[in-house]
């Protein structure tokens, strides 16, 4: 990729900064160690939607990352796809990887098992370490697998809100209450549970909830309590908790209440994902003036409504625009975001980068390189516009890949 002389500038200052990973879905690292990897393990997570949109059979896909069948017929199977999705965004973090991590400029029918076999030898404890701090000179990565059992302090959890906002039967509830020795027979025993459940996760490390911004109501608390009452009793309560109703955005509310009581963020998903259109920001608004005390992280910058997402980052003291996910999703929509997201909003509020993968960890620091570029892309033009110095281009950027995450999840780096 050829640069101009000052986006190589920013880039080259980029690569000695100390970052913080702002999300990311890593399992401890033994888990991914205990099993088997190879090439393709580097064409998982995000790759398998542009796989399938191009053709690819999603039973065809879950037999190309299982790594309990032969290698070759996998290649085989995979190579025929690859093709197509090669020169997409998704893809690109993957042949960084196979650079960087395993010498090899593309991946081919020549190279494909040897690649697997340096994997594999390189599959040992202290690959978290050597990828993410050393490589990418990540101090602290925020991470989602619905757990706290993390050794060290690289990876910093936070947890599923909808843990406890969701449930579908009185043997749920009891469930919940046995796990934290309580006792519950109405829904304020429950909003207590739940309070006890996530103070529970914050002693153990979590820094924050995560829940996805979707159609929601003003909950009536008597509403509330009427369903509650059928579902302890075991009468059908003739709704689906994963669905908006006046239970489920009671406990939502309540708990977006609790994250702020503890000094929790709730990060939100927005944008990207299926039916985008249920995931849009703008659910969200009549979210956050309810609950000014509590702080949002907005995923993903809501692409594709982009704008009214920078909008809402704009007009709302306690939201922060993340840009994880986004570089992959696409560099030009990223770059004209963060672009516009100089001119709306305060640089405190932004944060840059999130790798948000799961097995393939390599694939971070592709992500990483791509993030770099973006941000290199927007400040490099206004640097040589004169809308800024190099030096406040170099403050901007360290903001966004570490001081305002590290600020709003009040780590202690």
């Amino acid at each position: 990729m050829n640069y101009t002389r000052t986006e190589k500038q920013l880039i080259e200052a980029m690569e000695n900064m100390e970052i913080v990973d702002a999300h990311e879905h890593l399992p401890p690292e033994f888990v991914r160690t205990g099993g088997k990897v190879d090439v393709l393990t580097l064409f998982s997570h995000y790759t398998r939607t542009d796989l399938i949109t191009a053709g690819m059979k999603p039973e065809d896909y879950d037999r190309v990352v299982n790594t309990s069948d032969p290698l070759d017929e996998r290649w085989k199977l995979f190579k025929l796809y690859f093709e197509h999705i090669r020169y997409g965004s998704y893809a690109r973090p993957a042949l960084i990887a196979a650079k960087e991590f395993y010498g090899f400029d593309d991946i081919t029918d020549g190279n494909y098992r040897e690649i697997s076999e340096r994997m594999q030898a390189q599959n040992a404890p202290g690959i978290y370490n050597r990828v993410m701090r050393e490589k990418c000179k990540i101090r602290v990565a925020l991470t989602q697998a619905g757990r706290t059992d993390y050794d060290g302090d690289l990876l910093v959890p936070l947890m599923p809100l909808d843990t406890y906002a969701v449930f579908r039967s009185a043997d749920d509830i009891s469930r919940k209450a046995n796990e934290l020795g309580m006792k519950v027979a109405n829904l304020d025993d429950y909003t207590e549970l739940a309070k006890k459940g996530v103070a529970k996760w914050k002693s153990e490390g979590a820094v924050g909830l995560k829940m996805a911004s979707r159609p929601n109501i003003q909950p009536s608390r008597k509403s509330a309590e009427e369903i509650f009452g059928k579902i302890i009793s075991g009468a059908d309560p003739g709704v689906n908790m994963g669905d908006s109703n006046h239970l489920r955005d009671f406990l939502v509310d309540h708990l977006i209440d609790v994250a702020g009581e503890l000094d929790m963020v709730v990060a939100v998903h927005s944008g990207m994902w299926g039916d985008f259109r249920y995931l849009d920001s703008k659910h969200m608004i009549p979210v956050f003036p309810r609950h000014p005390n509590t702080r949002f992280d907005l995923y993903h910058i809501g692409i594709p409504s982009v704008r009214d997402t920078i909008v809402i980052g704009k007009n709302f003291s306690n939201v922060w625009l993340n840009f994880c996910w986004c570089h992959v999703i696409s560099p030009q929509i990223t770059c004209s975001a963060m672009d516009e997201c100089i001119d709306m909003v305060p640089i405190n509020k932004i944060i840059g980068f999130g790798g948000d993968y799961r097995k393939p960890v390599e694939k971070i620091y592709g992500h990483l390189v791509m993030a770099r570029e973006d941000i290199a892309a927007v400040m490099g033009r206004r640097v040589d516009r004169g809308l800024m110095g190099f030096d406040d281009a170099v403050v901007i950027a360290r903001k966004w890949l570490r001081d305002n995450p590290r600020d709003l999840y009040r780590l202690n780096i």
